[in-house]
């Protein structure tokens, strides 16, 4: 600016410092509206991560109940399979029921002619009244013949009874597997409706849930974000805020600096505010996520690991100080194996040492 202060009073007019300006300013407003779209970006796909987990849920549930309806299909086919024997059974004792039937009328149509023969030699020998030893002879084998005809007959019908029996055992066993089968059938349909009623059940309340957690979210963020303010050192990110270690702790330590209590305390109004509007059946939790560079961590701690589940536990037992419901905190450490910026510089070392905040389902 000097130096285009000594060429404006040793010459002409220079208009080149302005277009330097305007062209700065001109990269920053493009730079700036990179980053919102970024940012953006970042919360839908989160949003969409969330809504993939909670329909991955109910396919497991809508999973389980077809394996239910295809063990009760299973159950069906081996119970018509036995009405298939069954049937097979009962055709095949039919048709032996019949056998002895035509034996029994053959016998018995033998035992009346051979009886009627017997009538007719006995009549012979009152007329002629005389004994005749070739006529006893065949009256008696007639006799023993019409004896083996009746218990041939005997025999016979006895056999079509009991025949007849298992004929009406086999129909009252198929009357009960039809109904058996009939019922198995309606619990199937019933299953099917169940199953199809519960999908869309679940599809509602999940997108209900989800709509009522977004609209809470959304008014926390905004409450934390008019008590923060506008600092480098705090920014939105996705569907969280998050802070720069060192606004809590030193270097290497979990122990929670003056200046990040006071940050706190902001956090904790805002959550008891929220605690009291959010409804009781709405499962919800503050996630606090511990996070490290890749460097190793020397001192008290053996793991990056441990360092940032310790800074995390931290922030929660401080926060269950203030009133905040423990019930409503998760403490969780990812260590150096979630960084947000890969690089292998110092501002890419700050950005990943963080404490981020995450309000979401439990």
């Amino acid at each position: 600016m000097a130096l285009a202060r000594m060429h404006r009073h040793s010459g002409g007019l220079n208009y080149w410092p302005g277009f330097v300006d305007a062209l700065s300013t001109l990269i920053l407003s493009i730079i700036f509206l990179l980053t919102v779209f970024v940012v953006m970006q970042f919360y839908l796909q989160r949003d969409v991560t969330n809504k993939n987990s909670a329909l991955s849920h109910l396919s497991a549930q809508i999973a389980y109940l077809g394996k239910l309806l295809s063990m009760e299909k299973t159950d069906n086919s081996s119970l018509k399979d036995q009405v298939a024997q069954l049937s097979t059974n009962l055709t095949a004792v039919q048709s032996e029921r019949d056998r002895a039937q035509s034996a029994a009328d053959t016998a018995q149509a033998a035992a009346k002619a051979a009886q009627n023969q017997l009538t007719d030699i006995t009549g012979q020998l009152a007329g002629e009244k005389k004994t005749s030893a070739d006529a006893q002879g065949k009256v008696t084998e007639l006799g023993k013949q019409v004896e083996g005809e009746k218990k041939i007959s005997a025999d016979a019908l006895a056999q079509v009874d009991a025949l007849s029996q298992q004929i009406v055992a086999l129909r009252n066993q198929l009357t009960a597997l039809a109904q058996t089968l009939d019922a198995s059938e309606k619990k199937n349909a019933d299953a099917q409706t169940r199953i199809t009623d519960l999908g869309q059940q679940l599809n509602l309340a999940l997108a209900e849930k989800v709509n009522e957690l977004n609209r809470y979210r959304s008014n926390f963020f905004g409450k934390l974000r008019e008590i923060l303010g506008d600092r480098p050192d705090i920014r939105v990110v996705g569907d969280r805020f998050v802070f720069q270690s060192e606004v809590f702790f030193d270097s290497g330590r979990s122990d929670l600096k003056p200046e990040g209590r006071v940050e706190l305390d902001k956090l904790a109004a805002v959550l008891l505010d929220l605690e009291k509007t959010i409804p009781a059946d709405l499962g919800w939790v503050m996630r606090v996520d511990g996070h490290t560079d890749i460097r190793p961590v020397t001192g008290l701690f053996k793991s990056n690991w441990d360092l940032s589940a310790a800074r995390a536990i931290a922030v929660v037992q401080y926060l269950v100080s203030k009133g905040v419901p423990p019930q409503r905190l998760v403490a969780a450490g990812f260590g150096e194996f979630q960084p947000i910026d890969p690089g292998n510089t110092e501002d890419a070392y700050r950005r990943n040492r963080r404490i981020e905040f995450k309000l979401t389902e439990r």
